[in-house]
């Protein structure tokens, strides 16, 4: 009778044991790191969506100031300062439907509304899918720097694949640099390898976050959010949309 009583009691220790095993494995896969998961700037409040905190950045009236900046001369925008529809796009060079976005949107846009004077677009930089993201936003500035921005950003696009996201070493980088025709290689790849563009980029990390954005892209059409990879159409309606209430 003491054996069995033994033998329970020692059966009973192994599958706790077991338990609390089973139970640490759990918590390391949900909270072990992931260098290709989002991260979030160090700053700024924490939020799930756009709507969740339309509030953020109120004035005393309770308004949010508006998102775009239409800054004259302002190389990561495109269209007139004074269109009468802005459309500010967040953006991760590794994001294969940002890169969705830039091939079959946004050629269609510039065509029929930003050529039109009635839209204009600004970029944002939003790396949040690693290290090689952040080294992808240095290097569109440093594109940025010698006039070659959008055709930096649409050679990175242009390349990047359909479902996964877009492996982004200096070489390649560099390679992309070569393609959009930026003048001094070797400007660039420090511009692209140094800190110079930080704050900047670090400004527009902090700008999303404090509207909401979840995830990249996301997009905002005279402050009206509209989030993921949308068809055509749906951009149309929200800037035919925005003109008519203008």
């Amino acid at each position: 009778m003491n054996g069995r009583r033994e033998n329970v009691n020692r059966d009973l220790v192994f599958i706790g044991g077991l338990v609390v095993i089973a139970a640490a494995l759990i918590a390391y896969l949900v909270l072990r790191p992931d260098n290709d998961a989002p991260t979030a700037p160090a700053a700024g409040p924490s939020v799930t969506s756009l709507s969740d905190t339309e509030a953020a950045g109120a004035g005393a009236e309770g308004r949010r100031s508006p998102v775009e900046r239409r800054q004259a001369g302002d190389p990561l925008a495109l269209g007139a300062p004074d269109a009468p529809v802005a459309l500010v796009v967040f953006s991760d060079y590794r994001c294969p439907f940002c890169a969705k976005f830039s091939r079959d949107i946004e050629p269609e846009l510039v065509n029929r509304y930003v050529d039109a004077g009635r839209l204009r677009i600004e970029w944002r930089d939003f790396p949040i899918f690693g290290p090689q993201s952040m080294s992808a936003a240095r290097a569109g500035r440093a594109a940025a720097e010698q006039g070659k921005f959008w055709e930096f950003n649409s050679a990175v696009y242009a390349a990047a694949p359909e479902r996964s996201k877009a492996d982004l070493s200096d070489e390649a980088l560099i390679n992309f640099a070569r393609q959009a025709g930026v003048p001094d290689i070797d400007k660039f790849t420090a511009g692209m390898r140094g800190s110079a563009f930080d704050a900047a980029i670090n400004s527009d990390l902090a700008q999303g976050t404090g509207i909401g954005v979840p995830s990249t892209p996301a997009f905002l059409i005279n402050d009206v959010p509209m989030l993921g990879a949308q068809p055509i159409d749906d951009f149309v309606r929200a800037i035919d949309g925005a003109l008519a209430g203008r």
